[in-house]
């Protein structure tokens, strides 16, 4: 217990994991937590201060299991561990105690195990700080090594936050107070931890980031801001208190800026479904709808570049060459992909070998990983020509995985081949990892071993043979060797003369243990020969992960390349299986798209064997032969919202480095990308539905630019018609007079359709339905003008409504039509009308009345024609 008090002193917030032999136990309160947490037994052992300790467990094999649900549940784990042998303990004393301390603590954003980690998402662990005025963010990927930073004015927070998703933020405790962190912190996710201000002092976290890259100086990896060397200070300062001392390979740290990718703030993300649904699943998500990746990292790349498309055209262009190079090459697609499915997620791997918890399966993903890149490597070879050389970005690709290059990593690569068995356990303590024939002196303890293991089985007969009685050699970790036989039987071992030779060891229920002299020799021998077999397979595990890290940059570099080649090859694999073609990006303030289609819902549309109906669309910032502003009219369900969302999805997946799914697309550079589509209320910051409505369009207002790309559904609804009008019709000014940007606006306003006599540079589209017989036709298609209405209460006749409801509308919508101008319409309809209409509407007529006395089953067919016309004639 004191070695626990001693843990829970060192980690005061995090849950204690104390290793006991198989199991992982809990205590005091951090035994009641974990077993409301994860549905296990509370029991009690022992006491302290005169008071029973509370007390849970769960088994060390099955850790990782209950880990990931307590890191779910928003705990911080600490890991104590038993960090000697119990032969090392009993050398100090009979009633010495095992040694154990805090081997890392698990915090949602320090996840590194394959069992806690979304194989195809990043999780990104943040950290906020300031420095005289000016904020700053970093982001690392322990799991992959990716560090990254940039500085944001704090009304950008909350979009640089969303494109990152981490999994868990670091702020410096001072900036709580600020309430534009605190408002980007409630729309980002994550777990929220604070951090004294002190960690975040200039020089202090400049020291610790020398010692987290082992680097005298951090000249090497170009200029940083205060702010940003202090958020970094944070991240190292974070790994220092959780990682046990275990360094990470991290790749140095990348200094970006809010001018090189999109801005796309936390509502517009959700409003589009770019990486998530509206639910908060990948799948129904633009993502999922793109992800035809084979890897892990390649998915992984996919989101990144969704997540935050690009502005530089000529980046832009390179991402394009490569996708549309192997659209057009299928068959080595096909092979590319192939041969891919077998890397593995090498920076994964890498990363646990550098802490200390990988294992050789572990450097099996670095063996195939570094197998598979010589063959791409080679086969992109073969397809270099100096008149038609492949995209660059393949060339570079290809270049990071030539292992001829890299004596190293070659020489890793064929010590793995050869010496690491190709079914590796997981954990490199069991042993049987390294290959027959690797080491001769390993062999040679391997086979006295094993010798001695058949002789074990020889002395099991002749002790059976002697005693008259069947025994068997049986082994486990705590009496070795031994010799067991059932109660009845092992009654003679336990008298003169056998029990002389036969040593009683233990009795169970229904066995009896005994071991002999020659068993307890040959016991030792094996021992001695298993533990020397065990101690030189641990020693070549340790060398060959030293040699991994002695190259972890060109294994960094080599991951990268397959993300990288996985990416481009799925965006090709997509592009060719549904059509989509090569935008044209450049620097204008054109959007110009021929048949463009959502790529979900068409998806959605094919998977009940429909067609979906493309659109065209066409934007210009600078109003040269296009409108600036297009108000789009429609009824509901025709289409409006989808087709806002997938003009606004054509700029992410252009910026993006994708295909379009369109016949064609001409982009001027995107810099934000707003949409406000939905609606929903935020009740836990006291927001009704318009309320959030009316924030979310402030902060579209407030920071469109020309470059921007906006998209507006039905702006005012949720409030009084006129007041609702007002503010549409104002929005729409303002976007087309102050922010002067390419936006698309829909309403069911048809007031504002006049605004295309008023505005230069604004016209007017609408989605078609027609009336045929009573019902409601969607056609899908966008035209030019207003709609003529919005068939309101058609589509509420479609959505089930009773149809007293709907008659009762049509007459409320006649009268309201005929004075457009007031509310007199309503004034002079009669009192309880909605209560009466519904007693008119459900007399039977004498068509039914006829109908309800008939019996088909006594009708001969002459007689039931007969009763057809009649029924005819009273419709008449």
């Amino acid at each position: 217990m004191a070695q626990f008090f001693a843990a829970k002193a060192q980690t005061p917030d995090a849950l204690v994991f104390f290793r006991m032999g198989d199991f992982y136990e809990l205590f005091f309160e951090d035994a009641a937590k974990a077993a409301d947490a994860l549905g296990i037994a509370l029991t009690h052992r022992g006491t302290h201060a005169g008071q029973p300790i509370p007390m849970a467990g769960v088994p060390a094999h099955a850790a990782e299991a209950y880990l990931a649900k307590l890191i779910r549940a928003g705990f911080k784990v600490a890991v104590c561990e038993q960090v000697e042998a119990p032969a090392a303990a009993r050398a100090r004393g009979s009633k010495a105690v095992v040694r154990r301390d805090v081997v890392r603590v698990v915090t949602p954003g320090t996840l590194t195990e394959d069992a806690l980690l979304d194989a195809r998402g990043a999780n990104r662990l943040a950290a906020i700080s300031s420095r005289a005025g000016v904020l700053a963010v970093a982001s690392l990927d322990l799991s992959t090594g990716e560090v990254e930073c940039q500085t944001t004015p704090p009304a950008e927070l909350a979009a640089v936050l969303s494109a990152l998703r981490p999994a868990e933020t670091l702020i410096s405790d001072r900036l709580f107070s600020d309430p534009a962190v605190t408002a980007a912190l409630q729309t980002c996710g994550g777990v929220n931890q604070p951090m004294a201000a002190a960690l975040a002092e200039p020089s202090a976290a400049e020291a610790r980031l020398k010692r987290l890259y082992r680097v005298a100086t951090l000249e090497g990896f170009g200029v940083f801001s205060g702010a940003e060397i202090a958020a970094l200070g944070l991240l190292g300062a974070h790994l220092e208190a959780t990682q046990g001392g275990s360094l990470p390979v991290l790749k140095p740290p990348r200094r970006l800026s809010l001018s090189d990718v999109m801005l796309i703030d936390a509502a517009t993300r959700v409003g589009l479904e770019i990486e998530r649904n509206l639910a908060g699943d990948r799948q129904g998500s633009l993502l999922a709808a793109l992800d035809r990746t084979v890897t892990g990292p390649g998915a992984r790349l996919l989101a990144a570049r969704l997540s935050r498309p690009l502005t530089d055209v000529a980046t832009i262009s390179e991402r394009l060459d490569a996708v549309g190079w192997l659209k057009d090459q299928s068959r080595l697609r096909e092979r590319l992909r192939e041969r891919l499915r077998r890397s593995g997620d090498l920076a994964r791997s890498l990363s646990r070998l550098s802490l200390g918890r990988g294992g050789p399966r572990d450097l099996g993903v670095l063996r195939d990983a570094l197998e598979v890149a010589d063959e791409l490597a080679s086969l992109l070879a073969g397809q270099a020509h100096p008149i038609d050389p492949p995209p660059r970005a393949i060339e570079t690709c290809a270049l990071a995985l030539r292992l001829a290059d890299r004596r190293q990593l070659m020489a890793l690569c064929e010590a793995l081949r050869v010496g690491l068995d190709p079914q590796a356990p997981i954990l490199a303590r069991d042993g049987g990892f390294v290959a027959a024939g690797y080491r001769s002196d390993l062999d040679e303890a391997r086979s006295l071993r094993d010798d001695g293991r058949k002789l074990a089985v020889a002395l099991e007969a002749g002790l059976s043979q002697e005693s008259g009685i069947p025994l068997r050699v049986r082994h486990n970790a705590v009496l070795g060797y031994f010799l067991e036989t059932n109660a009845r039987q092992a009654e003679p071992l336990l008298r003169p003369p056998l029990c002389e030779k036969f040593i009683h060891r233990q009795t169970l229920a229904n066995q009896v243990r005994f071991t002999t002299p020659e068993l307890i020799d040959l016991d030792a021998r094996i021992a001695r020969a298993g533990d020397r077999a065990l101690a030189l397979e641990l020693e070549i595990f340790e060398d060959w992960r030293r040699q991994a890290l002695a190259c972890a940059s060109d294994l960094l570099s080599a991951a990268d390349a397959l993300a990288g080649l996985d990416a481009f090859a799925g965006l090709a694999e997509w592009a060719d299986e549904c059509g989509a073609v090569r935008p044209v990006v450049d620097d204008s303030f054109a959007f110009e798209v021929e048949g463009a289609r959502h790529p979900v819902v068409e998806a959605a549309v094919k998977g009940q064997g429909e067609a979906f109906t493309p659109n065209s669309c066409s934007l210009d910032g600078e109003g040269r032969g296009h409108p600036r502003l297009l108000i789009v009219t429609g009824p509901n369900m025709a289409g409006k919202s989808t087709f806002l969302r997938q003009n606004a999805l054509m700029t992410v997946m252009a910026q993006a480095g994708s295909f379009v799914p369109a016949t064609s697309l001409r982009l001027g550079v995107v810099d934000r990308l707003f949409s406000r589509i939905g609606a929903g209320d935020d009740l836990a910051r006291g927001r009704s539905t318009f309320m959030a409505e009316m924030v979310e369009t402030a902060a579209i207002l407030n920071a469109a630019t020309a470059r921007s790309f906006v998209v507006l559904d039905e702006i005012g609804r949720g409030t009084a018609t006129w007041d609702g009008l007002a503010i549409a019709w104002a929005c729409a000014e303002a976007l087309h007079d102050v922010n002067r940007c390419r936006a698309l606006f829909a309403t069911h306003y048809h007031e504002l359709a006049g605004l295309e006599g008023r505005l230069a540079h604004l016209a007017n589209a609408s989605l078609r339905a027609k009336e045929w017989n009573g019902d409601l036709i969607f056609l899908h298609e966008v035209g030019p003008g207003p709609a003529d209405r919005s068939y309101g209460v058609q589509v509420a006749k479609l959505a089930g409504v009773p149809a007293p409801v709907v008659a009762r509308a049509r007459e409320v919508l006649s009268r309201l039509e005929q004075d457009a101008q007031s509310h007199g319409g309503l004034e002079d309809l009669p009192l309880f009308a909605a209560v009466e209409a519904p007693l008119r509407a459900w007399t039977p007529s004498p068509a039914e009345d006829a109908l309800k006395h008939l019996d088909p089953d006594a009708m001969s067919p002459r007689e039931a024609l007969e009763a057809l016309y009649r029924l005819k004639d009273l419709l008449a």
